[in-house]
């Protein structure tokens, strides 16, 4: 199936193209509602280097922290980060880091709050690998992007250990109606709006 256009959003895609001009690495934050649109816009915006995204897994009854940490080995493995053993997460990303030293890449934890709510010591792990390892690549950029806001403010943008390394803290609101209508075939812009006032992707 041929992707939809990607449309709207150019504040957002600048604000993040200007990371691009920075001489160190970037760590950002990019959060809104479910369907708002943060993996497409990242997805845009990684088509101009190297990216790798990854996704925690919707949280059941069953779901623990092991059972995320074996999924992203196996995404690892997806990416072609091959033979990693998923038995903590300091393991897990400085095998991603070995792979990501050179070069602008861009790296994409989604619904970070699902990948690391299961495990205490996960964002510890992380806070230590970009401070001995991911940081070190000037034109590296990792984006923590999540649908649960409280929990990002609360365990990241509040919390000490990532104070000051945070670059950017993106939210993502809804699109206008203006721009919604441009998603849609120029004969059906002739139809009479919507009452709602926004559209979400």
């Amino acid at each position: 199936m041929k992707p939809s256009q990607f449309i709207g959003r150019e504040a957002e895609m600048t604000r993040l193209k200007g990371l691009l001009d920075k001489k160190s690495a970037s760590l950002i934050v990019v959060r809104g509602r479910r369907r708002i649109g943060k993996s497409r816009l990242l997805a845009e915006f990684g088509k101009e280097m190297k990216s790798y995204f990854f996704s925690g897994n919707p949280p059941v009854r069953k779901t623990t922290a092991q059972t995320q940490r074996n999924d992203f080995a196996r995404q690892l493995d997806r990416a072609g980060i091959s033979g990693v053993k998923p038995d903590d997460w300091s393991n897990l990303f400085w095998y991603l880091s070995k792979e990501t030293k050179k070069g602008r890449i861009l790296i994409v934890f989604d619904e970070i709050s699902w990948m690391g709510g299961k495990d205490p010591h996960f964002l510890g792990h992380l806070k230590t690998a970009w401070d001995m390892y991911f940081s070190k690549n000037p034109h590296l950029i990792i984006a923590l992007c999540g649908s649960v806001s409280s929990w990002i403010e609360k365990n990241i943008l509040s919390s000490t250990g990532f104070l000051g390394r945070i670059t950017l803290d993106l939210v993502l609101e809804e699109l206008p109606l203006t721009v919604c209508n441009a998603f849609w075939h120029p004969k059906e812009s002739a139809l009479p709006l919507m009452k709602s006032s926004s559209f979400y992707l």
